[in-house]
């Protein structure tokens, strides 16, 4: 199968940045999200994004902007789905809501497409388990922002094959992009480690111990991080950082993973990061 069009559903932050990513080396995509509106913002932050990365990365710098985004359909319907050849879904970490999605894509997809999951903490094989042919199910962790960063955590389910993972890393290859794969557990590497730092640095900052920016520089500083645990959390969103705790938490049974009541807070109170415009930090 030679892989031609990319559907991504879900057209937030990640979403139009994998989009425009996968159109810049050529592919079709086809970017899907509930109304109009959030399509139109995601065109936006598109435009806005090309500038950026042409900037930074020299491959592209030669492309201009009509030579990308006639490659990204916006839309809100699963027209053209039986065409695609991989779906990159994009969601939000909420159960209940991936279980409708993916109701509704074994239905409009061809039993040859393939299916990339961009989940943060959700087991894959749980996902799996919600499509007929689960060994064409496999993670595939984009890292913010998606242009600019070269790892992709590829996550392996019980049923995936090794087909399925040939492709999707040949796909992440064609893309600039480093996969390193890992079997299937929830949070998998990287969430598994980064909620634990951006959860206890949140206990800090309740603690009063130190404020955001104290911890951050420390990351920074000490250890080298390019972004600290707060920074990170406010990239991602509280929410996010707060639904993904939870699954850890469930899955786990460990109250390492108990979310920190600030962040809850925090998020009850429309504090939810850079997307929001304040978070930890201040970004208006």
């Amino acid at each position: 199968m030679n892989i031609r069009t990319v559907a991504i559903i879900g057209a937030g932050v990640m979403g139009s940045d994998t989009a425009l990513d996968i159109a810049c080396y050529g592919y079709n995509v086809i970017l899907k999200d509930l109304n109009t509106e959030i399509l139109k913002e995601a065109e936006e932050r598109i435009k806005q994004s090309f500038r950026m990365i042409k900037m930074m990365k020299k491959e592209l710098c030669e492309l201009k902007q009509e030579d990308v985004l006639p490659h990204i359909v916006f839309q809100t319907d699963y027209k053209g789905f039986e065409n695609v050849d991989i779906v990159i879904e994009n969601i939000v970490e909420v159960w209940e809501s991936k279980k409708a999605e993916y109701k509704r894509l074994k239905e409009v997809c061809k039993p040859e497409t393939l299916f990339a999951v961009n989940t943060s903490c959700i087991s894959i094989t749980k996902i799996g388990s919600l499509l007929p042919d689960t060994s064409k199910v496999i993670g595939t962790h984009f890292m913010n922002p998606v242009p600019m960063k070269k790892m992709v955590e590829v996550i392996r389910g019980f049923h995936t094959s090794q087909d399925t993972e040939d492709r999707i890393t040949d796909f992440l290859k064609s893309l600039g992009k480093n996969p390193v794969v890992v079997n299937d557990c929830p949070g998998f590497v990287s969430n598994r480690l980064s909620h634990l730092f951006m959860n206890e640095a949140a206990f800090l900052v309740q603690d009063q111990v130190a404020s955001p920016s104290q911890i951050d520089m420390i990351f920074k500083q000490g250890f080298g991080h390019k972004m600290g645990p707060l920074e990170t959390a406010d990239l991602i969103g509280l929410d996010t950082v707060v639904n993904s705790l939870n699954i850890l938490y469930e899955s786990f049974q460990d109250n390492k993973f108990r979310c920190c009541p600030l962040l809850k807070k925090m998020v009850d109170a429309g504090l939810l990061g850079k997307k929001s415009g304040k978070g930890f930090y201040d970004y208006k």
